[in-house]
């Protein structure tokens, strides 16, 4: 408002040079002023629902023919009150010194000042109104898509463990009906769980443990596993269902290839301002993946790491819910440790708290 004031005092100066700078620039600045006011103090009058979304949840412009109004009405109170009180602060002794709206030239700059700041000022709250709705809709739109990334997850474990339930029921029907036990206690600690799109690092850890118990009665002595979560780590927030596609893959394609089965180990760190969990299992390794198991070129390995599963769609679903939510630095990597078996890292940023 005041770069307007000033510009206009510079126009007005040159069209009436005889009267000084100072003079036109309190004449511009009363009128400026009190043209503001009536404008942002009539927003207030109109209903909400009639005037444009404010991004900070403020009262916003009045749509069409309100916001005219409210521009010509602020105007001219603006003009015939700043005016008279310009020409009584600057006195009546100078010569110089003279209301204003003795000249209609006067009005109409005032009238063309007043409608370019107050289309500005609309200009700018709507762009920014439109800017706050587009991101809302991205932030819905992102967190639908991780929404159905983890619905796919679901039911792609439960088919994969009651096609083993199947196998159990005519071979062991003890540890069958162990498993389905475990099985109604892992989904009804699941299903009534947090749904939203992040929870803390712990919850994870919990389902993963559910998870891995109900593996142990189908697999039994030839499962074992760790899992090492330090308490700094507990409170970070990660997607739901993060890990245990990792696992189950270990599972199926590391341990369950070897008689004598092997070990599952978890393990959270942090690495700068970065989470890295671990997943690493003593399984067949990555020479005998299946051949669905390629590599993904987008992914950034460390020096002598494999490239990252594509094949596998629960390698698939974690790298895309990775990307979703942090985009370049939300990475899974495979790599084949020295001593044998399969390593799955992924990173991502922790938040701004954890981080300091």
């Amino acid at each position: 408002m005041l770069a307007l004031c000033c510009v206009v005092t510079v126009f007005t100066t040159l069209m009436w040079p005889t009267r000084s700078y100072l003079i036109q620039l309190v004449y511009s600045l009363c009128i400026g002023t009190i043209c503001w006011a009536m404008i942002e103090a009539g927003r207030y009058l109109f209903d909400p629902k009639d005037c444009h979304g404010d991004p900070d949840g403020g009262h916003g412009w009045p749509k069409g023919w309100r916001g005219i109004l409210l521009t010509s009405c602020g105007v001219l109170i603006g003009f015939y009150v700043g005016d008279p009180l310009a020409y009584w602060l600057i006195g009546p002794g100078d010569v110089d010194a003279g209301p204003a709206h003795k000249n209609i030239i006067g009005l109409y700059i005032t009238v063309a000042a007043g409608a370019i700041g107050s289309f500005y000022f609309h200009a700018r709250g709507k762009a920014a109104a439109m800017a706050a709705q587009i991101a809302a809709t991205e932030r819905n739109a992102t967190e639908a898509r991780l929404k159905l990334l983890e619905t796919q997850l679901e039911p792609h474990m439960l088919f994969n463990t009651l096609a083993n339930l199947r196998v159990l029921i005519g071979t062991d029907p003890e540890r069958a009906m162990a498993m389905l036990d475990r099985l109604n206690d892992y989904l009804r600690a699941t299903l009534g769980g947090s749904r939203s799109t992040l929870h803390p690092l712990s919850q994870e850890f919990d389902r993963l443990a559910d998870y891995l118990a109900l593996m142990a009665v189908r697999m039994g002595p030839r499962l074992r596993c760790t899992l090492d979560l330090p308490a700094q780590l507990r409170e970070v927030p990660v997607p739901p269902l993060l890990l245990q596609p990792l696992v189950e893959n270990a599972i199926r394609h590391g341990l369950e290839p070897q008689v004598e089965g092997g070990e599952i180990r978890v393990l959270a760190r942090r690495d700068g301002a970065d989470l890295v969990i671990d997943v690493i299992d003593t399984g067949a390794g990555l020479a005998t993946a299946p051949a669905g198991l390629a590599s993904d070129p987008a992914d950034r390995l460390p020096a002598g790491a494999a490239p990252a599963a594509e094949g596998g769609f629960g390698l698939v679903q974690v790298r895309e819910r990775l990307r979703t939510l942090y985009g370049e630095r939300g990475t899974l990597a495979l790599a084949g440790p020295p001593g044998g078996g399969t390593r799955a890292t992924v990173t991502l940023p922790l938040p701004a708290s954890a981080a300091a």
